[in-house]
């Protein structure tokens, strides 16, 4: 499999990790958009929320269920965002589901351009 997200989890490309347990891995985006802004994977490859099933949910629910963990252990105190991209017109760039926990700082209130 050719998947970037693989290859971090297994070790193949470093990663500066966050967090990790048997069913994810967290690590720093490689080009942060806030203080914190770290990718949450899981470890079993789901190209994206489109290919959550009844079989694969719970990872998901793992990870919300860990994500204020991994949001203070990546410098996020004082609240975050947590973000999904899915298919082309999301601009989701990697084909394995990941969230982004975005925050260290006050972040703009506005998401979505005024204009669409």
């Amino acid at each position: 499999m050719d998947c970037l997200f693989c290859k971090i989890v297994n070790g193949d490309i470093p990663s500066n990790k966050v967090y990790e347990d048997d069913k994810i891995l967290a690590f720093r985006d490689i080009a942060p958009e806030a203080p914190c802004h770290v990718l949450v994977v899981p470890k079993t490859h789901i190209s994206s929320t489109d290919e959550v099933t009844a079989e694969n949910s719970a990872v998901v629910a793992h990870i919300f269920e860990c994500i204020p963990k991994i949001a203070k252990l990546g410098g996020a105190d004082n609240g975050y965002r947590v973000v999904t991209n899915c298919g082309p017109d999301a601009c989701q760039s990697v084909q394995h589901m990941h969230f982004h926990i975005i925050g260290g700082k006050q972040l703009p209130a506005h998401v979505f351009p005024e204009n669409d």
